[in-house]
């Protein structure tokens, strides 16, 4: 199988990693948010906004922090259960770099396609390039300990989960397939894709219909449908998993809004994201 040396990989991002730099020493902004802020970046450059990152090289650090916390505000809105209400809510200096427009109404439309892709880039490229900067960082605040995952403070994430960054030798061979192997839809979990349908008592709903419903408005979405089970033989399924086959499909059918409402045979079906309740 073919691979890429951690040495190699810092070649190739070593434009990712001065400007990661400058965000944790130069700058001194919290590591955690640093990590997540690069990983949004990273998302934008594959969303369309090529080069972001590079093109911050030539800027002053007061502008490269304002477009850090530029970056900030779209995380905050993913975040957030109240987002912004304003569908036109700019990133005035982040638009003026790219000489493109964007907008808080990106990632609000684009939610849990952000929030996955975001999680992508965090785990598969910010986990492994940004090693030894980190490492830099903590000595002066905390112990490292050797053969050990870094302790990120603010890891595990509400929203983006765990993150393990594990020092590596600069000989250490990674795996690749593809390009890197790394593509945002490699590593998105059925949870990521999943919706989750409450119906109305005493007008029940079958699965043959969630999955007529949503292929009908969607096109060939769907992957599996998981019934409540363990009901009575008097009793109607009061809930329902829709797992889709792809998390675009996710910000599609809620079109930015938390809940949508759906009808099928004269039966209503409201859906949301799925959220795992251990």
């Amino acid at each position: 199988m073919a691979s890429i040396s951690l040495e190699e990989l810092h070649a190739y991002h070593s434009i990712d990693r001065e400007v990661f730099s400058r965000l944790v020493i130069t700058l001194v902004r919290d590591p955690a948010e640093s990590l997540l802020v690069m990983a949004t970046w990273l998302w934008l450059e594959e969303k369309g906004f090529p080069n972001i990152i590079g093109k911050m090289m030539n800027l002053s650090d007061p502008l490269v922090n304002v477009l850090a916390d530029e970056a900030v505000s779209c995380l905050n809105s993913l975040e957030s259960n109240n987002p912004p209400l304003a569908g036109n809510v700019g990133l005035p200096f982040t638009s003026r770099l790219m000489e493109k427009e964007i907008s808080l109404q990106l990632f609000l439309q684009n939610r849990f396609t952000a929030i996955s892709g975001i999680k992508n880039f965090l785990n598969t490229v910010c986990a492994r390039i940004f090693t030894d900067i980190l490492q830099h960082v903590f000595r002066t605040t905390t112990q490292v300990i050797p053969n050990q995952p870094l302790v990120i403070p603010g890891f595990p994430h509400r929203i983006f989960g765990g993150l393990t960054i594990m020092p590596r030798p600069m000989d250490f061979d990674f795996p690749t397939g593809g390009l890197w192997g790394w593509s945002s839809r490699n590593n998105i979990s059925e949870d990521d894709r999943t919706m989750f349908l409450t119906f109305s008592r005493g007008f029940p709903v079958t699965g043959d219909e969630v999955r007529e419903l949503f292929t009908r408005m969607y096109g060939d979405c769907v992957e599996t449908v998981h019934m409540q089970e363990n009901v009575a033989s008097e009793e109607q399924p009061l809930f329902a998993r829709l797992v889709l086959n792809s998390v675009a499909t996710v910000d599609q059918i809620l079109n930015g809004r938390r809940i949508a409402k759906f009808r099928i045979n004269g039966k209503h079906i409201w859906a949301r994201k799925y959220e795992r309740r251990e």
